[in-house]
């Protein structure tokens, strides 16, 4: 087979048992002959378009098993996938598309609207609608196409997939994610996780995030079971999803499972199908894991990020009480260092900032040069900007952030492109953003702004302002005045300051 990489997995799976069940969507079941079938005829569609090696095709929409077969179809023909966050406002869809430049955009007809309002002039050439009806765009291009495969020779070195995700300059960077990154990545989950071939995986999160796409569904696929797709999280959907479909895996974050133990069928349902509750994130609160235990649930908590594809590593089931805080230990095909400022590895139980190393490890930011040599050293290591230290066991705890990075429900979000879209408000001559304790989603933003002399404005008016520029889960929950932010001898904000600061009432 020419095919390396994951676009060759439809085939590799259909070869072993075409009638297997390998996804399920509300009523729909797509088997894994006809998940390749499938696949096959989108690469065909996407082929007489014009694209192949290198070329970029995006993707928006919902979790649905269309996402799935874009992603296959384009790693069939050695060109590169663009998932596409959804719940982002038209200026950010400009600076990514301007960015990818993709020829092709795949999109549910829910997000015509919000594609309307996107310049004309980053909008790729060709669009592709997906609607309910048989007769969609999307569908009518598939029945009409050959399902002949593609011999298109792909290796595992061969960029599969670019993933924006927010960085501290305020723009959205691309990760390159190799084929070889992501197999790689679902090698590290088989093991640390030990998927099986009965796995029945539900998948609640968004498949256009690194977990979803990559940690849920396409090591379950790798590994021969059924994924589950939820199109968005619901509570009591979900508890119906396990009991009917019997459901072995689980992946989320705490919100998902706090909702849960929330529901008012938390000790009726049946849940003694679960075998593996992985979360990333956030850490658990220990309540809530005794809670689970009282189930005879246990969690496996892990770190990672987009960069890394994303797992780095694992707190496995047996150690998360005894382990409680902490990240776990690396992956399998991982390797993991702490160094001080110098580069030099720190002792234990000293702090430092964690570096990356392993065949998961992006290749780069896409057209980004300097931002890449300043994250990854010569010899491979990333440079993560988080800071942890090391147990005499080896355990990682995280204990601050370089880059001050917010995480709200699972979702990353970067102060840095908030305060550059609040500078643009007429009223405001600086401002700064921290994460402030939520009850809900572990953390929030709370702004700070500093106003023009003479100027007003109502944090009901910078909140529209805000939503009007910015995906809804970026902007912060709270916003305040005041006087001037306090910097230090370099200019440099004093953020830590600004957290004892913030009013979190202030409306």
């Amino acid at each position: 087979m020419l095919d390396e990489g994951i676009g060759s997995w439809t085939d590799r799976r259909a070869r072993v048992d075409p009638q297997k069940i390998a996804i399920r969507f509300g009523e729909e079941t797509y088997t894994y002959g006809q998940l390749h079938d499938r696949s096959i005829r989108l690469a065909n569609v996407l082929k007489s378009l014009g694209i192949g090696r290198g070329d970029r095709v995006a993707y928006l929409g919902k979790n649905h098993p269309s996402l799935a077969e874009a992603l296959f179809a384009c790693g069939k023909l050695g060109a590169v996938f663009l998932p596409l966050n959804t719940r982002l406002a038209a200026p950010e869809y400009e600076y990514i598309l301007n960015d990818a430049e993709p020829s092709v955009l795949i999109h549910e007809s829910d997000f015509e609207e919000i594609l309307r309002e996107v310049a004309s002039s980053v909008l790729p050439s060709t669009l592709i609608s997906i609607g309910e009806s048989e007769h969609s765009d999307y569908e009518t291009r598939l029945k009409v196409a050959s399902n002949d495969a593609p011999q298109v020779r792909v290796r595992l070195d061969d960029l599969c997939m670019i993933q924006y995700t927010s960085g501290t300059t305020g723009h959205p960077k691309g990760v390159m994610l190799t084929h070889g990154n992501i197999t790689w990545n679902s090698i590290n989950m088989m093991i640390d996780v030990d998927f099986s071939n009965d796995e029945v995986s539900l998948l609640p999160v968004p498949m256009f995030h690194t977990a979803g796409i990559n940690n849920l569904f396409l090591t379950t696929i790798l590994k021969g079971g059924t994924v589950v797709i939820m199109r968005s999280w619901n509570t009591e959907h979900a508890i119906d999803l396990i009991e009917k479909h019997r459901v072995t895996l689980l992946l989320g974050v705490p919100t998902i499972f706090q909702a849960l133990a929330e529901s008012a069928r938390w000790t009726t349902a049946d849940f003694s199908s679960l075998r593996s509750l992985p979360c990333g994130a956030a850490p658990l609160p220990l309540p809530l894991i005794e809670r689970y235990a009282e189930r005879g649930l246990k969690f496996l908590q892990g770190y990672g990020m987009t960069e890394s594809s994303p797992n780095a590593t694992f707190l496995r089931e047996d150690k998360s009480v005894e382990k409680i805080g902490s990240a776990g230990t690396p992956c399998f095909f991982s390797d993991l260092r702490i160094v001080d400022t110098s580069g030099t590895d720190v002792a234990v139980g000293e702090r430092g900032e964690i570096l990356l190393q392993g065949p998961n490890v992006m290749s780069g930011y896409w057209r980004q040069a300097e931002s890449t040599r300043n994250t990854l050293s010569d010899d491979g290591w990333l440079r993560t900007g988080d800071i942890a230290e090391q147990d005499e066991h080896g355990f990682v705890f995280i204990v601050d952030r370089i880059k001050d990075l917010i995480i709200s429900g699972g979702e990353n979000i970067y102060p840095a492109e908030i305060e550059g879209v609040l500078l643009r408000h007429p009223a405001i001559a600086d401002s700064a953003v921290v994460g402030v304790f939520d009850a809900r989603w572990g953390e929030a933003g709370h702004a700070f702004v500093v106003l023009h002399p003479g100027a007003t404005v109502t944090s009901v008016e910078l909140h529209e302002y805000a939503r009007s520029n910015l995906a809804g889960y970026k902007v912060p929950r709270s916003f305040q005045t005041i006087g001037t932010l306090p910097r230090n001898a370099t200019g440099k904000i004093m953020k830590v300051i600004l957290r004892g600061l913030a009013d979190v009432g202030d409306d």
